[in-house]
């Protein structure tokens, strides 16, 4: 650990702890920010689900005409309550990462008093606290994930964006502002499952925009389409949420110690295209936080390219990968795609033969760049998901293909490469079991972190 990490890490723990002593483990034995990146493989986006909400003060509709039940919101954009069933379908075609968008703002401490549909927020403030029922029926998609034995990403979603209900913006008067609301925010969800171990993630925020709700890159929106002022200050505030995120769930210690944390771009902006200059500002000014462990945070883009012949989409995907590598892998943290599809032009309902081609061709050029991919929504959405089945089942094996190669997932998942037989050692090298597989032994392991099949694996 460098010297500098060892002091911030002495000082968050002297800040949550006080005078007692509290022996914490090593980075070094908890998975990598790189090596989950790598285990994540390829991924998909239950959207549409806990994100949903009103999204308009003047019209805040689910407020108005449901008694606000979990599933009123999780229902509300038109997908029906997720089941486990859903998340395992993904895990047998070959997915092993699930990111799960959560808008947390309707679920706190606001009445939601309304004039007709509309709120003020200024007159009834969101609060702090969390709704019990809506962290728990959180907690319950979150063991859905893992459960089915895929790694979940959890966020911070519609809170951020340009609706006049995302209360987190960037810019470095209303970090000021929302600071404290924003870590108390991060402090539950971190005590929630401080426990869990590696196939958890979190990820700070989603798309956070400044105050104009400017997409592309900071200011756009302005008078003139660029304000070096306002986009300087937008770019401090994503930065400094960032470390806020890092620094609020560290202090939770536990697994949160050690567990990889997500910091997206501002807009989770990519850098695509040529049209203006100040594209690349989004990767350029993003600082790789602060942190007290070595190599255990993940940055995050987003990609919807416009694209009209295959061979432009191509070219456009590795674009965006080139500048992601020398723009963000080179500060020292590997990179997700925590969002993509077309943003145009070629689509799955348009010229669908290219599109599949081109989805192919985004996977595979992303896993040879150690990149994962989460694709957004589609493949199984509204009823589909209730069966649970595939609506877009050659989009679900284009992607598929694209990570797997053409035979596909079930051309290497056979019962002998899932259970092989393998040796067991502890952290320090001495065998305690030989031939033998992760099933049958789970059982003998006390709970800690060993070396199984050559890979590090976590038993709770």
């Amino acid at each position: 650990m460098h010297m500098k990490n060892l002091l911030l890490k002495t000082l968050v723990l002297a800040g949550l702890w006080g005078s007692s002593l509290c022996v914490m483990a090593d980075g070094d034995d908890f998975e990598s920010a790189k090596e989950a990146v790598k285990n994540m493989k390829v991924g998909w986006n239950l959207g549409n689900t806990l994100d949903s909400n009103s999204g308009d003060t003047l019209n805040m509709w689910i407020e108005k005409w449901s008694s606000r039940k979990t599933s009123d919101y999780e229902t509300a954009w038109g997908q029906p309550v997720t089941k486990p069933q859903l998340l395992k379908m993904f895990k047998e075609a070959g997915f092993n990462a699930i990111r799960v968008p959560v808008t947390w703002w309707p679920h706190m401490e606001a009445k939601f008093q309304l004039d007709d549909t509309a709120w003020s927020p200024s007159k009834d403030d969101l609060g702090t606290k969390i709704q019990s029922a809506w962290m728990k029926r959180v907690h319950d998609v979150v063991d859905y994930v893992i459960d089915a034995g895929m790694y979940c990403i959890l966020n911070v979603h519609h809170d951020t964006g340009d609706g006049n209900t995302c209360w987190i913006r960037a810019g470095e008067d209303a970090y000021t502002k929302n600071q404290a609301q924003y870590e108390a925010i991060w402090k539950q969800i971190a005590e929630e499952f401080k426990d869990y171990g590696e196939q958890l993630v979190f990820e700070g925020y989603n798309e956070m925009l400044d105050t104009y709700g400017s997409w592309c890159f900071a200011s756009f929106q302005a008078p003139g389409n660029y304000n070096a002022a306002v986009a300087k200050s937008a770019y401090n505030g994503i930065n400094s949420y960032a470390q806020s995120f890092v620094n609020t769930v560290r202090s939770t210690g536990g697994n949160n110690m050690n567990r990889n944390l997500v910091v997206s771009t501002y807009g989770a902006c990519c850098g695509d295209g040529s049209w203006s200059s100040h594209l690349n500002e989004p990767l350029t000014q993003m600082k790789l936080p602060e942190d007290v462990v070595d190599g255990h945070l993940i940055f995050e883009v987003h990609s919807y390219p416009y694209f009209e012949t295959l061979s432009s989409g191509q070219s456009s995907v590795r674009s965006i990968i080139t500048k992601l590598k020398s723009n963000l892998v080179s500060k020292g943290a590997p990179v997700i795609i925590g969002e993509w599809g077309s943003g145009g032009g070629i689509s799955y309902s348009n010229q669908k033969e290219d599109y599949l081609k081109w989805a192919q061709y985004f996977v595979e050029q992303a896993k040879a760049n150690d990149i994962c991919t989460f694709y957004w929504m589609g493949l199984s959405d509204g009823t589909a998901r209730s069966t649970p089945r595939f609506n877009e089942e050659d989009l679900k094996d284009a992607i598929i293909k694209g990570y797997y190669g053409e035979e596909g997932y079930t051309a290497i998942s056979t019962t002998k490469t899932e259970n092989p037989k393998m040796d067991v050692f502890s952290l320090s090298g001495t065998k305690l079991y030989s031939g033998t597989t992760l099933e049958e032994v789970k059982p003998k392991l006390q709970r800690g972190i060993y070396i199984v099949g050559g890979k590090k694996v976590l038993i709770q």
